[in-house]
């Protein structure tokens, strides 16, 4: 499957890598879509880096199968432009599979899409969610029809399993 993986500057380093490489492993094709192709970009912890291989630009919702949203300061920082957030509510209204983690639902908040699922994030995001109406928990990994949520590094194991088992439901593009 085709997955786009939204990053910024700030990103958390562990989750963005272990997903992305999980994925990969899985025989999955990654792409990193940005808001500049060929950017560097670095994790906030400044042990991954990482390239922009799209731009918002470049690429559409309909190139791919599903999406991953890394959390740590990215998400706060790509919400903040139109093409990113309309990009991130043409998954969740086609169904697709999302997979945010920690931060990463703030860009389903931005973006209006959070209110008919059941999700987690991070603490903070937790209380800005529940405050907007969200239904959410406080738990590991939350897996609601198409979305997959987890809150924070510690939860990356089951976000990556249960990650890809959303994304083996999904029929094979023909």
């Amino acid at each position: 499957m085709k997955i786009a993986c939204v990053l910024g500057p700030k990103f958390e380093d562990s989750e963005f890598k272990d997903p992305y490489d999980a994925l990969r492993n899985a025989g999955h094709q990654v792409t990193i879509v940005g808001l500049e192709a060929g950017a560097q970009i670095e994790g906030d912890k400044g042990k991954v880096k990482a390239t922009v291989d799209k731009s918002f630009q470049d690429v559409g919702p309909d190139d791919f199968d599903g999406l991953l949203i890394p959390g740590g300061g990215s998400p706060d920082k790509l919400r903040a432009h139109d093409e990113v957030v309309s990009f991130v509510k043409a998954f969740m209204r086609a169904g697709k599979p999302v997979m945010a983690i920690c931060h990463g639902p703030q860009l389903l908040l931005t973006a209006d899409e959070y209110k008919n699922h059941r999700m987690t994030a991070w603490k903070t995001v937790q209380g800005d969610l529940k405050k907007a109406g969200a239904n959410v928990v406080d738990q590991e990994v939350v897996v609601d029809r198409n979305l997959v949520t987890s809150r924070q590094p510690s939860d990356i194991p089951a976000f990556i399993k249960e990650s890809l088992k959303v994304l083996e439901q999904v029929p094979a593009r023909r």
